[in-house]
């Protein structure tokens, strides 16, 4: 493993070796979610695993100057630079991370060879579900817990306690409500992504819903879309198995040889 800071002081740990894969997590949280959730599936795939930590979470800061989402982006664009060396890269986000990562392949389709998006955050996001427990005991856990997850298990309380909840004590609040008044990030008129891609969204998700990512998947030449049921907005907790392999199945179309145009 590798952890230190890169461009603009953000903390990022590294594992392995082969095609560079960034992994953005969501919002409140730092990399050590990623890290437990995606690891499963990248690991042994040849891969040189990269997770940050985003602005205002984990050990990265968020400067006074960073006061946007649009700030944050650019942060991340320059990260990706500077940690893949000018390889295309794979690219994957849950929730908050999902919503720079489809900017970030929008802005450089070149160097994004391949796109993940686990229960996005979204422009436009729509008919989102009451939040609602598909199983497990009445009680468990704290307030926090039992409006992430819509599985309450001793399992996934132990999986919450272990890799979500320690990252609050990081959180620096004040500055993600300073980035959050202007979350929405600037108008990018291009082309949709056109590489390979896989839309993965909870039905019970509470947070950004599905729907969205529903219209999203649309828009996109080659993307794949998994809604899936027991799964609310902590999907790659709740459905590790599934999230495994559906990303499996985008690992290996991002490396399969490129299609013939069509003439």
């Amino acid at each position: 493993m590798e952890s230190g800071e890169r461009p603009d002081r953000v903390h990022v740990v590294m594992h392995g070796e082969g095609r560079p894969a960034m992994v953005l997590h969501g919002a409140g949280v730092d990399h050590r979610e990623a890290e437990a959730c995606f690891e499963p599936a990248l690991a042994g795939a040849g891969l040189r695993r990269i997770y940050p930590d985003l602005p205002g979470m984990g050990r990265t800061a968020a400067p006074d100057t960073m006061h946007s989402a649009d700030d944050v982006l650019e942060a991340l664009l320059r990260l990706a630079d500077a940690v893949t060396g000018g390889v295309p890269y794979l690219l994957l986000g849950h929730s908050a991370g999902g919503y720079y990562a489809q900017a970030m392949a929008v802005r450089r389709p070149a160097q994004v060879a391949g796109l993940a998006l686990v229960c996005p955050l979204l422009p436009g996001v729509r008919d989102v579900p009451e939040h609602r427990v598909v199983a497990g005991t009445p009680g468990l856990g704290d307030d926090a817990f039992r409006d992430y997850f819509v599985l309450h298990t001793p399992e996934m309380l132990a999986r919450y306690e272990r890799v979500v909840a320690p990252a609050a004590a990081l959180v620096d609040a004040a500055a993600l409500a300073r980035i959050g008044e202007r979350w929405e990030l600037s108008p990018h008129p291009a082309p949709p992504y056109p590489g390979p891609t896989v839309i993965i969204a909870g039905r019970q998700d509470s947070t950004v819903g599905y729907a969205a990512a529903v219209d999203l998947s649309g828009d996109l030449p080659r993307a794949s879309l998994a809604v899936l049921d027991d799964a609310g907005h902590a999907l790659p907790h709740e459905q590790p198995e599934i999230l495994r392999a559906l990303l499996a199945e985008w690992l290996a179309r991002v490396d399969r040889p490129a299609r013939a145009t069509p003439r």
